[in-house]
């Protein structure tokens, strides 16, 4: 079993820098956050991320993964539609399915974008979470979801930053993350919500959710996001 770091590009990222690689048997970056520390494992962005902000050479246990290997992963776990269509909580699924961890923590993942600061580490960036999109409604909802299904997994998820945070994951730290237990969750409403989720049909095979992105009711989305909150606050 496995403690994996998941890093966003988050201006909070770069605390990391310094943190020893212990207890952390993976390291996942997301999109720019590889350039933050050498020692990551698994770099995880979208199939058009530009080459330019690619790594120019790999390590041999340093590997990248794109669409056609999160896609079937998240798939997995229900589809876009329900887990949110932004890299971090594909990560997060991605590496529920890859590496079965006992713990994941994040940093740099909070996903509030301030006006008057730096958005992203490496300066200001494009806000995915702030786009219009109906699977983005809720990012409070759709991390209670990927905490809900990884506990039950057997799964922790930590959040490392010490900021305001749209993720609803406790708060931990580089020192205590190894120790982390899966939140408490509200299985019968999990089913509930599972059910709902089955009943609707929002799933897209390919991922391509955007395409077919009128078929989707934004009020069914809201109910069943309520479940999700409610999944991992009444317990």
């Amino acid at each position: 079993m496995t403690t994996v770091l998941i890093l966003g590009s988050g201006p909070n990222v770069v605390t990391c820098m310094g943190w020893p690689r212990v207890p952390f048997d993976r390291i996942v970056a997301i999109n720019n956050a590889w350039s933050v520390r050498p020692d990551w494992d698994d770099l995880i962005h979208p199939d058009d991320f530009p080459v330019e902000r690619q790594p120019l050479e790999l390590a041999p246990h340093q590997r990248i993964i794109r669409s056609a290997d999160y896609v079937p992963s998240q798939n997995d776990y229900g589809g876009f539609v329900y887990a949110g269509g932004t890299m971090a909580f594909t990560a997060g699924y991605w590496a529920l399915a890859a590496h079965r961890p006992r713990v994941m923590a994040v940093l740099g993942c909070d996903m509030v974008y301030p006006k008057t600061e730096k958005t992203h580490f490496y300066g200001t960036g494009t806000a995915d979470p702030l786009r219009s999109d109906v699977t983005l409604r809720s990012l409070e909802a759709k991390s209670a979801r990927l905490m809900a299904l990884a506990s039950m997994q057997g799964c922790a998820m930590v959040n490392l930053s010490t900021r305001e945070s749209r993720l609803v994951f406790p708060r931990g730290t580089p020192e205590t993350a190894e120790q982390a237990k899966p939140a408490p969750v509200n299985e019968n409403i999990i089913r509930q919500a599972l059910a709902e989720e089955t009943r609707l049909g929002y799933y897209v095979p390919s991922g391509k959710y955007w395409k077919e992105e009128d078929r989707f009711d934004p009020n069914a989305i809201d109910a069943l996001d309520a479940l999700w909150l409610k999944s991992v606050h009444d317990v």
